[in-house]
């Protein structure tokens, strides 16, 4: 019995992801022209599903404030969807792309949208925590998203994503993992501040890291940081932000259900990823580690407070 259920598992389906590590210019044409490339380069490896940086048709004009970005924003479905379409039907892979959404005047959101290899747009989640800080001024343009945590069936597995500053949230992590994910695919466009590199660069970047592979852990899945590469001065429009600007770190990377690193991207370099996912390494992980089963599920309404109070535990 034992050897019959070793079969059926060394059976169970596998399937590979392609994670595009991209740098960006001024040019949002030529931006989503090597994005293509970049997707044919990773369905000709093998790759089912492509998942490109957050954002990827611009450099990062969160740089600043200016109203003149908001022109940056595009429909979903738009212009950008339909391109992608044309690209997923003739390569036959699913396409995880991060957009600048216009939802409506005045409402704008950081969207990702997940594409089947039919065409098809069965996913949009729009980003739920939104930064503000300097260089990262997202709260200017994004409403926060308010479709929840998703997961989706594509053609070869069921996925999930996220958006960059989702990265640091386990509730965010943990709830999509709940609604069946396999992979947690996470948009990114993250980077040194040139003058904080040398003290604290290698810190910030093996946080990022490390607390993404805790998702990976704590709820036996796959996650996948896809990161931007290279030194931007938010240069689009004709203009760009005066002073050092930011160096987005690469180091893209696929972890596996026990945090193990499946793939990872350079630091200085634009990299297609290849990553396998197996699903009875899943099964495997949770078998063994079974976080998912004991859950005190019954004890924890408090986490959905702000903040509790230190002596009485009730919310404040």
């Amino acid at each position: 019995m034992l050897e019959g259920l070793k079969q059926i598992m060394s059976k169970a389906r596998k399937y590979n992801v392609g994670l595009v590590q991209m740098s960006m210019g001024p040019d949002p044409e030529a931006n989503f022209a090597a994005a293509v490339r970049h997707i044919r380069e990773a369905a000709r490896l093998g790759a089912q599903i492509i998942c490109l940086p957050e954002l990827f048709r611009t450099q990062y004009f969160c740089q600043r404030e200016d109203l003149r970005l908001f022109d940056l924003a595009e429909p979903i479905p738009g212009p950008s969807t339909e391109k992608l379409a044309e690209v997923a039907k003739q390569t036959g892979v699913a396409i995880i792309a991060s957009l600048f959404e216009r939802r409506a005047p005045g409402l704008y959101h950081n969207t990702a949208v997940t594409i089947d290899a039919g065409g098809r747009i069965v996913s949009i989640y729009r980003k739920m925590h939104i930064p503000d800080d300097p260089l990262y001024y997202e709260k200017y343009y994004f409403t926060p998203g308010d479709l929840g945590f998703q997961a989706v069936d594509l053609h070869v597995g069921r996925v999930g994503t996220l958006v960059c500053w989702d990265q640091w949230y386990p509730e965010g992590a943990r709830l999509t993992a709940l609604k069946g994910a396999e992979v947690l695919f996470y948009p990114t466009a993250i980077g040194w501040h040139p003058a904080e590199k040398d003290k604290f660069g290698a810190a910030q970047y093996d946080a990022w890291q490390t607390i993404q592979r805790a998702h990976a852990i704590a709820n036996g899945v796959y996650v996948a940081g896809v990161n931007r590469v290279g030194h931007e001065n938010g240069d689009v429009l004709g203009n760009r932000v005066a002073g050092p600007g930011l160096e987005f770190w690469g180091g893209s990377f696929l972890a596996d259900p026990f945090g193990r690193i499946v793939a990872k991207a350079s630091h200085d370099a634009e990299e297609v990823l290849l990553g396998e996912i197996d699903l009875a390494l899943i099964e495997e992980t949770r078998r063994n580690w079974p976080f998912l089963r004991d859950r005190r599920i019954d004890a924890y309404a408090p986490i959905a407070s702000r903040f509790l109070d230190q002596e009485s535990g009730e919310a404040k």
